[in-house]
């Protein structure tokens, strides 16, 4: 039976519109982009809407984190309502992780906000708990990771409603997502007693560090499965579903992200793409991986400058207590690719 007071209890639109929700008074009729269903969902649940909003753009951060070193870096456009550009408009890894990481977002977000008690219709988890172990007991506040998919399904799926295969596509790289943030729940404990002697541990479920799901889903993006689009005539209409390319290779599980077409490489500046192309960043030249100036400058070459910069030094801790340094300046070389 559902809990929650959400009618659901059954991609993404991803705009600049979200990132800055948090911080401001919400009119729902006001956010482009959004879908009726969408539109429905934040008049009814407008006070968990600054928290959906702090999770796209908590996804949006780890998504420039995992990629700053590849060709394409997770770019952000700030004057367009598809945020990514084109990027997003073929069923590509790139897409798939997005999604992924924005739908796991929301359900971080929501999940961390309602532990928080910053909403009146969500709190604590109370029903994950079971009996204690040896050593401890329950306590603290359980983050309720169920509610925070719940919302994330109900949002971003709220877009995926037709028969085809971007949109089969996209609910699955989402649910991914969703289930990443259930996988990761953990036990956190507090230990009580005299001079910390943890005589008593309170423990609860918590969420990991966000940082953890980027990694895991990073991990997912370069093992991603890919797929063929069939066709098949139902009551309805034609459906398109996805079966996995490759027979001979194990399919993908609800855990795993799939794709149907091929990346562009993203040397290149390509406004049909939305690729920026990789001139003038950044490249490590030490690295013989994808940040290595021979791979992400794509063959080019590189430029090398020397840079200054001033950082602390000599450092030297005293007693009791603080720390006082001294300035320097370092001479570094920045390699960019031509």
């Amino acid at each position: 039976k559902c809990r929650y007071p959400l009618s659901a209890c059954r991609s993404l639109a991803l705009g600049q519109q979200y990132t800055s929700l948090g911080s401001q008074p919400l009119l729902c009729g006001s956010i482009p982009g959004l879908v009726p269903k969408q539109l429905r969902f934040c008049r009814n649940y407008i006070e968990i809407m600054p928290s959906v909003a702090e999770g796209v753009k908590l996804g949006i951060q780890e998504c420039q984190h995992q990629f700053r070193g590849r060709r394409w870096n997770c770019t952000t456009i700030d004057d367009s309502l598809a945020i990514f550009g084109p990027v997003l408009d073929k069923a590509t890894r790139e897409s798939a992780f997005v999604h992924a990481i924005a739908s796991a977002g929301v359900a971080f977000a929501v999940t961390r906000s309602c532990a928080e008690g910053t909403s009146t219709i969500c709190g604590c988890d109370s029903h994950h708990k079971g009996p204690p172990g040896e050593g401890w007991k329950w306590g603290g506040c359980s983050e309720d990771a169920d509610f925070g998919v719940l919302v994330s399904r109900e949002f971003a799926d709220a877009r995926e409603n037709r028969p085809d295969a971007r949109s089969a596509m996209n609910k699955h790289n989402n649910e991914a997502g969703r289930t990443t943030i259930l996988d990761h729940m953990h036990l956190k404990c507090k230990c009580h007693g005299l001079s910390g002697s943890c005589e008593v541990k309170t423990c609860w479920w918590a969420q990991p560090d966000f940082r953890a799901i980027g990694d895991f889903l990073k991990d997912k993006y370069d093992s991603a499965s890919e797929m063929v689009v069939e066709k098949h005539r139902e009551s309805r209409g034609w459906v398109e579903t996805l079966r996995a390319k490759y027979a001979l290779f194990k399919p993908p599980t609800e855990r795993d992200l799939v794709y149907y077409e091929n990346s562009p490489n993203f040397c290149e500046p390509n406004p049909e793409t939305g690729s920026f192309g990789t001139r003038d960043r950044t490249c490590n030249v030490t690295s013989h991986g994808i940040d290595g100036c021979d791979l992400l400058c794509c063959g080019r070459g590189h430029n090398t400058r020397t840079e200054k910069r001033k950082e602390k030094c000599h450092c030297i801790f005293h007693w009791c207590c603080y720390v006082s340094c001294q300035e320097c300046v370092r001479i570094y070389d920045v390699h960019t690719c031509k």
